[in-house]
């Protein structure tokens, strides 16, 4: 099967996908938000069930590659299925760069979608919690879980936004290569090695901890999951509402806006839209 030319690939953000995901009703732009934010963090139990003991007898470079891999379910589902991801509605700059939109329009999507994304990855946290298979492994998972959950918290916010940067830009050019191919086995190797790499190399993803980071929350109550995990309560002081959303959501988020929209979708306008 064919694939687009970079150029042809920024036609199509500029000209059809950006401008389709800004007309978007606004209950329907919600509820494909929802869905996104319930794709992605399927991938992170994922990633996290995969990863749990792992490095122990392959080596964390490996465990790495792998917990990547397996979190790439995420945004397949959400670019195959159709959702509304807001580190991919990053692209939608490149239209309006292009003037096929307006800035009330795309920040009116980046809002809506940003909180549907929110709402659905709490509604998976809750509903993960309640099935108990966190327990798996005498607690093993859970103790994996609150793990990654508290070393994001303790991320400083100049490391958090460079790791946000680095990661949007691979998620967009995933986005990108996904749209260059014509038929579906192309699009999911599209997307395949930009989504393993930015997992692997450990960049930041704000929908992603969105599930990450609450779930931690939660069972940082339970004791059996503390125990396995070998952290103490001084360890976990940061894992709270107030340090996800200042220590890391609000810098990531900041950081997937610069690597998405200026670093991939403004430059990408520039050199093939820019008259």
């Amino acid at each position: 099967m064919g694939t687009k030319k970079p150029a042809e690939i920024a036609e199509v953000v500029a000209c059809s996908v950006g401008v389709s995901k800004c007309n978007l009703p606004t209950g329907k732009m919600f509820v494909l938000a929802i869905f996104a934010g319930i794709y992605i963090g399927f991938g992170a139990i994922l990633a996290t069930t995969v990863t749990t003991g792992l490095s122990d007898h392959v080596g964390l470079g490996f465990a790495k590659f792998m917990g990547g891999a397996t979190f790439t379910v995420g945004l397949i589902l959400v670019v195959l299925c159709g959702a509304e991801l807001f580190t991919g509605n990053n692209l939608i700059m490149t239209a309006k760069l292009d003037k096929k939109v307006t800035w009330k329009g795309l920040g009116r999507n980046w809002l809506i979608v940003y909180v549907g994304n929110f709402v659905g990855s709490i509604i998976l946290v809750f509903i993960y919690w309640g099935t108990f298979l966190w327990s798996a492994g005498n607690y093993s998972v859970g103790a994996t879980a609150l793990k990654i959950a508290d070393a994001k918290v303790d991320l400083g916010w100049m490391a958090a936004f460079c790791r946000g940067i680095l990661c949007n830009i691979l998620v967009c050019l995933a986005v990108w290569m996904a749209i260059s191919a014509e038929d579906t086995i192309g699009k999911i190797a599209g997307m395949f090695f930009p989504i393993m790499a930015f997992v692997a190399c450990g960049f930041e993803h704000s929908v992603a901890n969105m599930y990450f980071i609450p779930i931690g929350i939660l069972l940082k109550d339970n004791a059996n999951v503390v125990a396995k995990s070998g952290l103490t309560a001084n360890d976990l002081q940061n894992l709270n509402w107030w340090s996800f959303i200042w220590n890391n959501l609000i810098p990531v988020t900041l950081g997937n806006i610069v690597g998405g929209a200026i670093f991939v979708g403004a430059l990408y306008w520039y050199v093939y839209r820019k008259e």
